[in-house]
């Protein structure tokens, strides 16, 4: 059997790993970064700035620790080679592991040349394979309105913005999504004002109301200004920097702007028409839960597929493809669940959710116990001198089933992962209550609020 992977993202490294380990011969097909531009050029990137810096905001915690005359300045140049290293390395441990599995590589761009054939347009001509089965993750792009022109220099997208040429005096965030306030948290932690666009009226419009308020209340604390209730509707340079028009009057006058206002699928170019696969009108890809298309042996995953842009989902799709093309259903097969995947947004303090929202399930009319404990209440987070944000669980009340919940605060991203297993795994709030765990530790807050 040959499968063919078009895109070497999260997604399609996952599947071709796995697919390989089944003894499938496995062609990729990538015309830039093994590892996914999303992933390396927006994802790795940004987090290594907010780990920098989330160390500087530490530093000025310290003073409350017992530690006297601790600062640091940022050295821009030094960030910008820690950032292309990283990504460096991780494309190569990639690159090693697929060549130890016989993966083969071809560097190019793939199209559908029918339903059983991958075109890969490479430097030294086409080549063609045929496919007993084909997966399509050729990822996604930032989304740019038309009333916007990015110019790498003043006028940014998410993928130009890091490492940065200059740390912005003023940035204008457009976009209080997940990616918008993940840039206010690192631009605004390395030392520049901050002003944010914000459509709605709070940020996070998509998440729980308390935990968007959290982090309005620590943006308003550090200085941030929110500009609420403003939609951007038009973007200019200036002799000194950008100018950014919004639909009710207002003006920002800014140093740089950067646009975070979602993205569009890479599906165009893909020849989806010869193999027969459907497109929606967004330009993505439809699936069944097995990652199936409309063609039965044509595959798609990750941000092509629309469904959670997150690389843990992609590389987990990527995986269930694998088993699912080389083994089909003859050990136990767990479709997955998107409704139950954990996210999480790195800023200060972290955000991470998973599961039912409390205000979803208000709204449906369903009946769920929240519970929630503040850090505050833990040793751990005295010790750390950083008592902000709370644990919240929903769980049925009927049954004691977790359904999901919300931290904000330190380590979020990680103790969300305690929680996303009793989801998953249809715990109940006794299993994590009665689990004896590490003191002192944050996670305690977390069997507290699950007694």
């Amino acid at each position: 059997m040959r499968f063919v992977v078009v895109g070497g993202g999260p997604a399609g490294i996952q599947a071709a790993s796995a697919a390989a380990r089944f003894g499938v011969e496995v062609v990729l097909v990538e015309r830039d970064l093994v590892g996914g531009e999303a992933h390396l050029l927006d994802c790795i990137p940004s987090k290594t700035m907010i780990a920098t810096g989330g160390a500087l905001s530490d530093l000025q915690r310290m003073g409350g620790m017992g530690l006297a005359d601790v600062g640091a300045r940022l050295d821009l140049e030094t960030l910008a080679a820690r950032v292309t290293a990283i990504e460096a390395r991780l494309e190569a441990s990639t690159l090693e592991l697929l060549g130890r599995q016989g993966v083969e590589l071809v560097r190019g761009s793939g199209r559908m040349g029918g339903p059983h054939l991958v075109i890969a347009a490479t430097d030294e001509g086409e080549r063609e394979f045929e496919a007993d089965a084909v997966l399509l993750s050729t990822g996604s792009r930032p989304r740019v309105p038309d009333w916007a022109d990015p110019d790498g220099d003043r006028v940014l997208t998410t993928r130009e913005a890091y490492p940065p040429k200059e740390l912005p005096e003023h940035l204008a965030v457009i976009g209080s999504g997940v990616t918008g306030v993940e840039f206010v948290h690192m631009f605004g932690s390395l030392g520049s004002e901050i002003t944010l666009v914000v459509s709605r009226q709070h940020v996070l419009p998509n998440k729980d109301a308390e935990v968007a308020a959290a982090l309005e209340e620590n943006f308003i604390r550090r200085g941030v200004h929110l500009l609420k209730g403003a939609r951007a509707q038009g973007l200019s340079r200036t002799p000194d920097g950008v100018r950014v028009m919004c639909d009710d009057g207002r003006v920002v006058e800014a140093s740089h702007a950067l646009l975070a206002i979602g993205s569009v699928p890479n599906s165009e170019g893909l020849d989806l028409a010869a193999a027969g696969v459907a497109v929606d009108p967004g330009g993505y890809v439809p699936v069944n839960h097995h990652c199936q298309t409309n063609v039965p042996h044509i595959y798609a995953a990750g941000d092509l597929s629309g469904k959670l842009p997150l690389a843990s989902v992609a590389s987990m799709q990527g995986r269930k493809i694998a088993e699912h093309i080389a083994i089909g259903h003859s050990v136990a097969h767990r479709h997955l669940n998107y409704d139950r995947a954990p996210s999480a947004i790195f800023t200060e303090p972290e955000i991470a959710d998973v599961g039912v929202a409390e205000a979803e399930a208000f709204s449906e009319g369903r009946k769920i116990r929240v519970t929630k404990v503040p850090f505050a209440s833990t040793a751990k987070a005295l010790i750390n001198n950083d008592t902000r944000g709370f644990v919240k669980i929903i769980s049925d009340p009927a049954t004691g089933v977790v359904l999901g919940g919300s931290i904000v605060g330190e380590s979020a991203a990680e103790l969300i992962s305690i929680i996303a297993l009793a989801v998953t795994a249809e715990l109940k709030v006794a299993d994590i209550a009665e689990s004896m765990l590490v003191h002192p530790a944050l996670a305690e807050a977390l069997a507290e609020a699950a007694e």
